[in-house]
């Protein structure tokens, strides 16, 4: 892996939880709890996992929309986790976001060319001529008309405001670029065709992803590597290929299983594991492992202890008791180290 664009330690985000008739703290929910990432220079790094587990908040909290609850989070070697806000506006051209809904993201009383023109009016001293010539070129890259410029963002569908949105990002020349979930508003037809132009765009800017997204069959298709989120934490990372020929998580076994196959004859050999029970409160997480309520291969000590992440091949890691040699060799559950050991020897051979 090439240079790390983006540097993640212990990003924790926690929102209070006030409750009563004099609004008193009460508790915390636990959005993002402890999250380690790395993203390298050009590449495309995809954070999956189900509705409510935090990559949102994650991605939005190391562009620091948020004030985080600690951690470090270092872009292009800044340290931004606890740079003043003075400082952070310097740092805003080197990084930008992809919202998920484009109606949403953008002002329904500005023109296009005002939309993508305004990052340029805050950060540059351009003159207005050479705004309207970065705007129209702009424009051209994402795939729309320069006749378009004046409309306002109504008079488009979904698709063509979600490319308002990616050229109105693009504008300062950024390095890194947050894509929370930028295909999930968008029809079937027109997703495709998005993905196809942030690779594109990638390619010909050179620009470094985070990829947020429930939609595995499209993080295949776009990522580099995937790092799979569960209610707050990071339970397995690695490359691409290997996460989806041989997840090692149990969580990531079942999610991956529930994405449906076109050819009929793979999909009758393959098999669905459905998880039993709820996702726990981010308010009130279950103690030891977060995943230790639905886990289908759960041992006494994952109710315990929180499995720390450990690399199991290059490039690959884990957090589970199950890859844990500590845990193999202490007699705890035999059934399910043996069960263990022998997936473990087929995923990494």
């Amino acid at each position: 892996m090439s240079r790390p664009l983006v540097e993640v330690r212990d990003l924790a985000m926690h929102f209070p939880i006030h409750s009563g008739l004099l609004r008193r703290r009460t508790g915390w929910v636990k959005a993002v709890d402890g999250v380690n990432l790395d993203v390298a220079e050009g590449e495309t790094l995809g954070l999956v996992g189900e509705s409510g587990c935090g990559k949102s908040t994650t991605g939005r909290a190391i562009l620091r929309l948020y004030d985080v609850t600690r951690g470090s989070i270092r872009i292009d070697g800044a340290e931004i986790a606890t740079a003043g806000q003075a400082e952070l506006r310097r740092m805003r051209p080197r990084m930008q976001m992809v919202f998920q809904d484009p109606q949403a993201s953008l002002d329904p009383r500005m023109t296009v060319e005002a939309i993508i023109r305004e990052p340029l009016d805050e950060h540059t001293g351009l003159s207005r001529a050479e705004k309207r010539e970065k705007v129209h070129a702009l424009m051209d890259a994402v795939g729309l008309s320069r006749g378009f410029a004046g409309r306002y963002p109504h008079a488009f569908s979904g698709g063509q405001r979600q490319r308002i949105g990616i050229a109105r990002a693009l504008a300062l020349n950024p390095k890194f670029v947050v894509c929370d979930e930028p295909i999930a508003a968008l029809d079937v037809s027109i997703q495709a065709q998005v993905v196809n132009l942030l690779e594109d765009l990638q390619e010909r800017f050179g620009l470094t992803y985070l990829f947020i997204s429930h939609d595995l069959s499209m993080v295949r298709h776009i990522a580099t590597r995937v790092a799979v989120m569960y209610l707050g934490r990071i339970v397995e990372t690695g490359p691409r290929e290997a996460i989806f020929a041989e997840p090692l998580h149990p969580y990531t076994q079942a999610l991956l299983s529930a994405v449906p196959d076109p050819d009929p004859g793979l999909a009758r050999g393959s098999e669905r594991i459905v998880l039993k029970g709820d996702v726990p409160s981010p308010a009130n997480p279950p103690p030891g492992c977060n995943f230790s309520t639905r886990c289908p291969r759960v041992m006494e000590i994952c109710r315990r202890l929180d499995p720390a992440p450990r690399e199991v091949a290059p490039g690959r890691a884990v957090a589970c008791h199950l890859y844990d040699e500590a845990t193999r060799t202490a007699g705890d559950a035999p059934a399910a180290r043996e069960a263990n050991d022998e997936h473990q020897q087929g995923a990494l051979t």
